[in-house]
């Protein structure tokens, strides 16, 4: 493999950490056994090295098609910078970086390309499909501060595509299937987050998103959900049992028997004794609260904004559990919703609302999926700079010792 050029460029980021981003552009790639050539340029990218400093690692799980690119996009931006694909490498590289963040989706772990699926007839959601052993190893190594040459899984074609380089970052987001499927990856996760999204919101999210805009027929859609039922039960959905916030997306209680999905009750789940991270409440902590905040000072067009906070318990579990269900007709009066929230982990009053106004074009500005997916960005922020802080610390304590 020879290497065609290399820069350095040095950058500061909001948060005061000065990194490198090295860019390499190579040529006369060798061809890995194990993979197969799409048509993509031989062109990689590195990006966001994370010195001396371990990475830290966050776990987002979900299924196909629940909403984790948005989440991706709310979480890169609280840390500066939009998240986009690795410049000059792969066109078709799954890898998402912004200026603090690397993104890996874990489809590129298949070891089955889309054909081997087909003829050993298993999914891409049945653990057969995928190399846990690789994808252990390179979490493992980007933790250490150590570059991998990570797979690449081409959704175009289908195909297994040459490796890209991926230099390790400040933080490592691994989204997709099966983050907290294998005990060892779980074990490297700093924090993880799942998608759980309820099967009557998932079957009208697909038919909107695939009748409208794929123009496939609702018997192939109720097909398609089927088939892939029984390794999401199995596989998929068990994890959330491991996840340290659930992000649960429910039909609303507002509306008798509907059945357009527009209006949604969200719960964040959040598990107690979390390392670092301490659970968003409304008004009293540990309390248990139902409030309908509809009035002067916030627009509630039918049928209405609830909330509800309290403890629970979840898979065994201690959790405090804060629920949305509704709309917000205005996101500027938002701030009156966050002024009754603590625990936020916000820099200043306003900065959910600010946050929440400058991606209201994305999907869930309006409802409680947006709002906690928002908030719990910030919150992984927060943990982010307790754990550099932590880290800092150590060796400053030893020396004095």
């Amino acid at each position: 493999m020879a290497v065609c050029t290399v820069y350095t460029v040095p950058t500061t980021t909001h948060l005061g950490f000065t990194q490198k981003k090295q860019v390499f552009f190579y040529n006369n790639i060798t061809k890995t056994p194990n993979y197969k050539r799409s048509s993509s340029p031989n062109t990689y990218v590195i990006t966001c090295t994370a010195g001396d400093s371990q990475t830290v690692v966050i776990g987002l799980a979900a299924d196909s098609g629940c909403g984790k690119s948005t989440f991706m996009r709310r979480l890169t931006s609280v840390f500066g910078g939009a998240a986009e694909p690795p410049k000059g490498g792969n066109p078709d590289s799954n890898t998402l970086i912004s200026d603090t963040t690397t993104v890996i989706c874990l489809d590129d772990f298949h070891s089955l390309d889309r054909t081997g699926r087909k003829e050993k007839g298993v999914t891409a959601l049945d653990p057969k499909a995928n190399d846990f052993d690789l994808m252990y190893q390179q979490v493992k190594d980007l933790k250490e501060g150590k570059a991998v040459d990570k797979p690449i899984y081409n959704h175009v074609s289908g195909l297994l595509d040459p490796p890209e380089l991926i230099q390790p970052p400040k933080i490592l987001v691994i989204e997709g299937l099966h983050p907290m499927y294998d005990p060892r990856v779980r074990e490297l996760l700093d924090f993880s987050i799942y998608l759980d999204i309820s099967n009557e919101v998932k079957f009208t999210w697909k038919i909107q998103r695939d009748m409208k805009e794929r123009g496939h027929s609702l018997e192939s859609i109720q097909a398609s959900i089927e088939a892939r039922k029984p390794d999401f039960d199995a596989y998929i959905d068990t994890q959330k049992q491991y996840a340290d916030v659930v992000i649960e997306v429910l039909p609303t209680q507002l509306i008798p028997d509907d059945d357009e999905g527009k209006v949604l009750r969200v719960r964040m789940i959040q598990k107690e004794g979390v390392k670092f991270f301490n659970p968003v409440y409304l008004f009293d902590e540990g309390s248990t609260i139902e409030w309908i905040p509809c009035g002067r000072k916030l627009t509630c067009s039918y049928p209405g904004i609830k909330f509800s906070y309290g403890p629970d318990t979840y898979f065994g579990n201690e959790v405090t559990v804060v629920e949305m269900d509704g709309v917000f007709d205005r996101l500027d009066e938002l701030i009156y919703v966050e002024s009754h929230l603590s625990n936020l982990s916000t820099k200043f009053y306003g900065e959910v609302t600010q946050q929440m106004l400058k991606h209201q074009e994305f999907p869930g500005s309006n409802n409680g999926t947006g709002f906690f997916q928002t908030i719990i960005g910030l919150k992984i922020r927060d943990l982010f700079e307790q754990i550099v802080a932590s880290r800092s610390a150590t060796p400053a304590a030893a020396a004095k010792a």
